[in-house]
């Protein structure tokens, strides 16, 4: 797990919540950090923003902690800059 993509994730939930960083682990839960839905989606908006991907919504209602969001947000950005094996036919 990058720890770089892990402190940006970690940086842009204080920011949207407005809670200090220090107050965030992977292992914290949306539910724990007190995000709803409707906060989910900005913070999505936000993660989407800070890293320059699109996060697809099945694949977003799916992610419930910090650890998830990294992991997750890892994998797009994996394929984004190299297209994994079994991919290469999407055009």
């Amino acid at each position: 797990m990058s720890e770089t993509v892990a402190q940006k994730v970690i940086s842009v939930i204080a920011n949207t919540k407005k809670i200090p960083a220090e107050s965030i682990t992977l292992d914290s839960t949306l539910e724990e950090l007190k995000i709803d839905s409707l906060e989910g989606l900005r913070l999505f908006f936000e993660l989407e923003k800070a890293f320059d991907i699109t996060i697809p919504d099945d694949q977003a209602q799916n992610l419930r902690s910090v650890r998830q969001i990294v992991e997750g947000l890892e994998n797009l950005l994996c394929s984004r800059g190299s297209a994994p094996s079994g991919s290469e036919t999407k055009a």
